[in-house]
């Protein structure tokens, strides 16, 4: 049996817990007037991340609870969102009517099919006073060297090459373009964008017509981009807009011997059993900006794509989307490369902003974003859709 010896009536055990307690709390007390272990604990507190989830862990059930119905309401907002952005939508089709004649009238004046007035050829530019100046002094000039240096200048029909010295001056257009691909690019007349009709998926066609070549028979080369205008269900506050989800390509219907998406190559075979050796020819695919029109397609089995391919995709998403915004409603000034200029401008903005930020950590960001809708619509389509 066990001894339980008791003083004044209070078990031993209960009075030996009590002195352990007593100078448990006198050490803790010497300890927390350390400087040093004091100085030790804030570092260690300091070090702890302070992120906003972690946070929200630390607040009450009645809080959290809240918090989860400000999400519900935030769901509610993204779905508005999409309908504004579907609304948005049908404004880019109805103003598309609108800049349809002047696009027709571009294309005219590009092929020379028709030739612009005076008063349509009439600009004044930034530097007129310059070009007056430099007028002046060609008046000065021998009129019959006036005379003879006129009758000597060319004058081609339209503007030759007009959509390919686009390619060639937008660099993410011209590191798709190939030595072969250039004088078929050399034909293209035209290019389009026609949305979706009302009612229908949202979704936007590129259309590149083509004058009749030595290439393919094809009229119009086609581009379909499938769009989506609405919150993810299993991460809705995603949602920042429409964003393109898929797309598809054309069949091109190419002349003999002038498909420059593959090229033939001759490969030595060698029978295992006789040891002899037979040459055999195979095509393989060949890197061109023709392959744009038979595009990668995104999955829709639920399975991954692999990183490479998420990437192709990823780029082909956004030639798309810069032909729609940039190329076509403003074709001419990536023509001349003013455009261009203005882009690199913007850039360097960007850029210096920056810096000046990481100096002034007082400095405030500005949201430069703009939309642009200008595009057209096009009924023609020639080439037979993937």
């Amino acid at each position: 049996m066990a001894d339980h010896s008791f003083s004044d009536g209070v078990p031993s055990d209960a009075v030996e817990a009590a002195k352990n307690a007593s100078n448990t709390e006198k050490l803790t007390d010497q300890v927390m007037q350390n400087p040093r272990v004091l100085a030790a604990l804030q570092e260690r507190l300091d070090n702890v991340p302070h992120t906003p989830s972690s946070y929200i862990e630390t607040l009450p059930k009645a809080v959290k609870r809240r918090i989860n119905a400000l999400k519900q309401l935030q769901v509610r907002c993204a779905h508005i969102e999409a309908k504004f952005y579907e609304e948005v939508h049908d404004l880019e089709r109805k103003y598309a009517a609108l800049y349809q004649p002047l696009f027709d009238k571009r294309r005219e004046f590009i092929t020379g099919d028709v030739e612009p007035t005076d008063a349509e050829s009439e600009w004044h530019s930034e530097n007129e006073e310059e070009e007056k100046l430099a007028g002046d002094m060609k008046n000065k000039v021998v009129i019959t060297e006036k005379e003879a240096a006129t009758a000597e200048e060319p004058n081609p029909k339209g503007i030759p090459e007009f959509w390919f010295t686009i390619f060639r001056n937008v660099d993410m257009l011209s590191e798709l373009v190939q030595e072969y691909d250039e004088p078929i690019l050399k034909h293209l007349q035209d290019i389009k964008v026609k949305f979706s009709d009302p009612g229908q998926p949202m979704s936007f066609v590129l259309e590149f017509h083509f004058e009749p070549n030595d290439y393919f028979t094809n009229s119009v080369l086609t581009k379909t981009y499938k769009m989506k205008s609405e919150p993810d269900k299993a991460d809705p506050f995603s949602f920042e807009g429409p964003e393109i989800v898929d797309c598809d390509g054309c069949t091109i219907d190419w002349k003999k011997g002038k498909n420059v998406t593959v090229k033939t190559i001759k490969k030595k075979q060698k029978h295992k059993g006789r040891g002899t050796v037979r040459t055999i020819t195979k095509q393989v695919p060949n890197e061109s900006f023709f392959n744009f029109f038979n595009p990668l397609k995104a999955s829709g089995d639920g399975e991954s794509l692999d990183e490479d391919s998420e990437f192709t995709l990823a780029s082909d998403f956004e030639i798309g989307h810069f032909f729609r915004e940039r190329i076509v409603p403003r074709a001419v000034l990536y023509f001349t490369g003013e455009a261009i200029e203005d882009d690199d401008n913007f850039e360097e903005g960007e850029e210096g902003e920056e810096e000046e930020l990481e100096g002034d950590e007082e400095g405030e960001d500005e949201d430069d974003a703009e939309i642009n809708p200008k595009k057209e619509p096009s009924q023609p389509a020639e080439c037979k859709q993937q």
